[in-house]
């Protein structure tokens, strides 16, 4: 047959299996551009109702046609074309089977209800809801400084001996450190909820649970109903925690990952200092009950639990889970209108993205049996399930790092505050006084991090705010020792010693070792088990901070103010924990992090080395290890910039 030229108002490629569909059936399929069909193509046929298409007229010899792609394009896996003719990847597995128990929990990704935003804005409107729910985070966390030093508290907790014995001061610890049990727990099924049925309905149903434990703490009556009220709480909380900093990074383009989760931890610290002033203002400013000055402050989690509820499905899906689970047309459709001001679906940018998510689900599809917390820990037996993307060490990296934050000594000066400036010999009004003002000093050094953190990376910003802090401690430590010892102006001048470089210290940590640990997760583990990955990071950060506030309060009894000195040696400590083993993640894209654990070796030098190697030699190769495809094991000789490959995997 003959070569027909048409014109279609909208572009049209057809591929070999729909050729035997009609063409009304392909009007659906069609875009502005003109198509030159031939017999192997497009066949036209004899009948009166089918040799022609609606709406297709003639094409004049001055139009400029573009040919379709050649039917040897087209293909069931791997690099193809659909019906528009753009290059996508198809994976050669099925998605997994839809999980039938969602429809349970309330809420959920529908994009005919998505909020009318798009390109910048709709990212700005993500960051504030994300930053909404961190803010929440940060409010609950701070709100227990002020209420663990009411004296109405402490007398319906019977906590209230004076002087304080040892076991009362270590069930206010407790109070304080039960919390992050239930976070621990609520992280990981947080976790496994967020890779099943979305990240979206996981924190819908984390705030369902965070409102019965708000509901339940502002109502206390003993201290057995405030400890049960903690751990629900913290398991709401911990939905969130594993879940929020995963959802933003995975919306967000790689080069900004960084910035927009600080400013999200910028809110996270407003609300740690919205708590505290306004348990400040209740207890000085105010006229209201001992009982109102402590259960307010509890209640008022609920207006931020019931906002998020209220909004959250109207936002956007990770277009990476949408991928994941099969739901490519919504994972296009949301990347479209996140990347372009007009919702282009066609937009180079979003092809390019689309693909590479396309091309990791096919390789991640195909190690679902490591998408559990036993593989992610201690790995797995089975050959095709992963061992090769070093899971295990990604986990251990992740929870040690959040362990590490805490034990830098934050928990003491955000918790503990009010404690640690009357140890400085500071009056209490003074001593609470100075914690607000610390609050907001520590709330602005956050969004130092918004501009440096992808411009100088994640190991530089860590090296740097752990010497700092470090140095802080000690010299708190020093000011402490003297201002205890000493009367008048010169205890005046070491209490402003300690105050100093208090000040110092917390605006240091939020600049630095506040936002890498969080994001370190979102950016290190594959798509498959992200969600988890969020969700054993929460883990890591549960334990830190349940150890450190439970201890505190026993540490500041027994050795005083050398608590500072302890925490000052830690923060060293941390220096070469992060020297050798935490590669850096800034500038790449969550389709390129397997390349940084594709291969034995644990230290970060000999990673980058063959790696830089390995890119220069065969970029093929490297390209496959993005993937985890490949793998480079230890057997790899470097000569005079040549890689020689001994064995790979």
């Amino acid at each position: 047959m003959g070569k027909t030229s048409l014109a279609i108002p909208q572009a049209l490629t057809i591929a070999p299996q729909d050729m035997s569909q009609t063409p009304s059936s392909l009007k659906s399929k069609t875009s502005a551009v003109s198509l030159i069909s031939n017999g192997s193509t497009l066949a036209a046929s004899s009948t009166k109702d089918d040799n022609h298409l609606e709406g297709v007229k003639p094409v004049s010899s001055n139009e400029t046609l573009i040919p379709m792609p050649p039917p040897a394009a087209f293909g069931t896996t791997g690099p193809t074309h659909d019906v528009l003719g753009r290059l996508v990847f198809v994976p050669s597995l099925p998605p997994p089977p839809p999980v039938n128990w969602s429809k349970y929990f309330p809420g959920g990704y529908n994009p005919n209800y998505q909020i009318p935003l798009k390109g910048k804005g709709l990212m700005y409107s993500i960051q504030a809801i994300g930053g909404l729910a961190i803010l929440f985070y940060g409010y609950d966390q701070g709100v227990m400084s002020g209420v663990v030093i009411n004296n109405h508290f402490t007398e319906l907790m019977k906590l209230n001996s004076d002087p304080q014995k040892s076991g009362d001061s270590a069930m206010i610890g407790f109070i304080v450190a039960i919390y992050y049990i239930g976070s621990l727990f609520g992280g990981l099924i947080g976790g496994y909820l967020g890779d099943k049925i979305g990240r979206i309905k996981t924190v819908i149903f984390g705030c369902g649970i965070g409102l019965i434990g708000a509901s339940l703490q502002s109502s206390t009556q003993n201290l057995t109903w405030m400890l049960i009220a903690r751990v629900i709480s913290g398991f709401g909380t911990g939905h969130l925690n594993a879940i929020i900093p995963v959802w933003s990074s995975e919306l967000a383009e790689h080069d900004g990952r960084g910035a927009i989760l600080a400013f999200e931890f910028f809110l996270n610290i407003a609300g740690l200092a919205f708590a505290y002033w306004l348990e400040f203002g209740l207890k000085y400013a105010s006229n209201r009950s001992q009982s109102f000055v402590w259960r307010f402050p509890l209640a008022f989690q609920l207006v931020f639990l019931l906002i998020l509820i209220s909004l959250f499905s109207f936002f956007p899906e990770s277009p990476r889970w949408l991928a994941k689970v099969g739901r490519e047309d919504d994972a296009r459709q949301v990347l479209a209108v996140l990347r372009t001001e007009n919702g282009d679906l066609d937009n180079d940018k979003v092809n390019e993205e689309m693909y590479s998510i396309m091309e990791v689900v096919d390789i991640e599809r195909k190690m679902e049996s490591s998408n559990n917390y036993t593989s992610m820990i201690f790995g797995s037996n089975s050959e095709s399930s992963g061992n090769t993307l070093h899971l295990p060490r990604r986990t251990w990296l992740v929870i040690g790092l959040q362990i590490w934050q805490e034990l830098t000594g934050i928990g003491v000066v955000t918790v503990y505050a009010p404690t640690v400036f009357q140890s400085a010999s500071y009056t209490a009004y003074k001593a609470d006084w100075l914690s607000g003002v610390n609050n907001i000093f520590y709330m602005f050094s956050v969004l130092v991090a918004v501009f440096t953190l992808d411009r100088v990376g994640r190991r530089v910003t860590l090296y740097w705010g752990a010497l700092i802090m470090a140095i802080c401690l000690a010299f708190c430590t020093v000011g402490a020792r003297y201002a205890v010892r000493t009367e008048g102006k010169e205890q005046a001048a070491w209490g402003a010693v300690v105050a100093t470089f208090t000040f110092i210290y917390t605006s240091t940590f939020g600049a630095s070792w506040l936002t890498v640990p969080w994001l370190y997760p979102t950016e290190i583990f594959p798509l498959f088990v992200r969600a988890k990955g969020g969700a054993v990071s929460v883990v890591g950060w549960s334990i830190g901070n349940g150890v450190v506030t439970e201890i505190t309060p026993f540490l500041f009894n027994a050795i005083g103010e050398w608590t500072f000195l302890l925490f000052s040696l830690l923060n060293v400590l941390a220096i070469p924990w992060i020297y050798f083993l935490y590669p850096e993640t800034s500038g790449r894209s969550l389709e390129q992090m397997d390349c940084l654990f594709a291969q034995e070796s644990m230290f970060v030098h000999r990673q980058q080395k063959t790696l830089e190697a390995v890119q220069k030699a065969n970029s093929e190769l490297y390209h496959s290890m993005e993937t985890g495809k490949a793998q480079v094991t230890e057997n790899i000789e470097i000569k005079q910039e040549k890689v020689i490959i001994v064995e790979s995997a």
